[in-house]
């Protein structure tokens, strides 16, 4: 009986031990759990725009398509229209025969492979990260030097796809393109540049590029101007390249005409040439005599003429054909160094003329006989040179109308009693009245022999054919 008890209480211990060992084991599991439950909750949210991101390339089947074929890869020419905002017109360069423009380039074309299902029918926009993803046309600048996508903030770039497939692709470019200018009516010019569009790779067999709405798809901003020209009209055009090695590719034409803006020039160039040559016409009106005024004045017009000339060259190109702008300044140029040149005639031929009568009046006093009458010898030489000061005239004023003779000639007249061979020089002044009108005379006399028939000429020729040259040269390039 005793034994029966004893292995009752052994028995009843080995359960309890039992039951407190399950208990522990059943709470430690529940304390591990809820610490995990409690790791999960304090863990950072996951990012949803990673899970977006993997869920769009899911929904756009990017992963499951060869991008680098184009659409329908095989078959048909795929169509890529284009249209284009132009942003600004940032500047014209001739000396560099470039203009540098501002655009939004869109693209439209289909892709079945970015087709996805939605029940909205709405379109999903992305940035430039997609598109290194998925194909997209080729489409480069023909001619241009220079050219850029914006990057501020990030690539100005967005791609829209549609859930049919179709696709806009848009970004923002810089470009600097060449402009064959005509320079022959310079500044009175206007020019017409365009900027074009074209596949690189595929042909029009692969890719039919065209304007998606025809003129419309071209349009401006109405605050775009320039410093020096008017913007005249933008339009659209399109045609086919041919490259011998390639084939045959589609092009459009982005075409704008410009126009010079002339009040510059005219303030600048022609304004400042015109009164040179008229400056130079000042010296057919100073005496001939006056050497140093007349030479500093024809030098001085021919030099700013010079810088004229090449101040306006330094900001062209050096175009091998002769400018609007040229042929005022050189015609211009020819009149003043005209006018350089009469001087130097007038002078030599006044410079002649003195010396033969310089030596017509050596002759007449080698034959006749000097008067004296009073007068020291300086101003009898100055009366038989022709050339009467009014010193001279007043010293006259006394004498009577007597012949004066040398005493020589007296005592000859005394002894033979004939009538002298030689000339007698007889002067008298009969009143004041007399002396004023000689006065006046003498001073008319002067004037008249100073003026060369050169510059009387030259004062109605030079500006007649200026003036001429004007209207005709107006009358052409206006």
């Amino acid at each position: 009986m005793p034994h029966l008890i004893k292995a009752l209480v052994f028995l009843l211990c080995l359960l309890v031990t039992g039951e407190c060992r399950k208990l522990r084991v059943r709470r430690w599991t529940g304390t591990v759990e809820t610490q995990k439950h409690g790791a999960s909750l304090a863990k950072k949210p996951p990012d949803v725009t990673k899970a977006r991101k993997t869920k769009t390339e899911q929904l756009l089947k990017v992963d499951d398509h060869d991008f680098t074929m184009r659409p329908a890869f095989g078959g048909p020419a795929i169509p890529v229209g284009v249209d284009v905002q132009v942003e600004s017109l940032d500047s014209i360069s001739e000396v560099d025969m470039d203009f540098t423009m501002t655009l939004y380039l869109r693209h439209y074309w289909k892709d079945e492979r970015l087709s996805f299902t939605s029940s909205t029918n709405k379109s999903m926009t992305f940035d430039g990260r997609l598109v290194k993803k998925i194909w997209v046309p080729d489409v480069f600048f023909v001619h241009s030097k220079r050219s850029f996508i914006h990057d501020t903030t990030t690539e100005n770039i967005m791609l829209r796809v549609f859930p049919d497939g179709h696709v806009l692709y848009s970004l923002r470019v810089t470009v600097t393109a060449a402009c064959n200018m005509d320079f022959s009516r310079f500044p009175l010019d206007s020019q017409t540049c365009s900027l074009e569009l074209e596949s690189y790779a595929y042909t029009d067999e692969d890719l039919m590029l065209y304007w998606k709405s025809g003129d419309e798809s071209l349009s401006t901003d109405d605050r775009i101007s320039l410093s020096q020209f008017l913007i005249q009209k933008f339009h659209t055009t399109s045609r086919l390249a041919f490259y011998s090695s390639t084939g045959w590719y589609n092009r459009l034409y982005i075409n704008f005409t410009l126009r010079r803006y002339i009040f510059f020039f005219l303030l600048q160039t022609y304004f400042p040439a015109t009164l040179m040559v008229m400056l130079s016409w000042v010296s057919f009106w100073i005496d001939r005599r006056a050497v140093p005024a007349r030479v500093s004045l024809g030098i001085t017009t021919v030099l700013t003429m010079s810088t004229i000339i090449t101040g306006v060259n330094a900001s062209m190109p050096r175009v091998s054909y002769i400018k609007a702008v040229d042929i005022y300044l050189w015609v211009s140029f020819v009149f003043v160094f005209l006018s350089v040149l009469e001087y130097a005639v007038v002078n030599y031929l006044s410079t002649v003329q003195d010396r033969r009568e310089r030596k017509m009046r050596m002759r007449a006093r080698s034959q006749s006989l000097p008067c004296t009458c009073g007068i020291s010898g300086t101003r009898t030489m100055t009366m038989l040179d022709g050339t009467y000061s009014e010193a001279d005239t007043n010293s006259l004023a006394g004498y009577t109308e007597e012949p004066m003779v040398p005493e020589e000639e007296q005592e000859e007249l005394h002894e033979v009693p004939e009538k002298p061979e030689h000339m007698v020089v007889h002067l008298s002044v009969s009143s004041e009245s007399t002396t004023t009108k000689k006065k006046k005379s003498l001073r008319k006399l002067n004037i008249i022999q100073n003026t060369h028939a050169i510059d009387k000429y030259s004062r109605m020729i030079f500006p007649g054919s200026y003036i001429f040259f004007n209207l005709i040269y107006w009358s052409v390039y206006c």
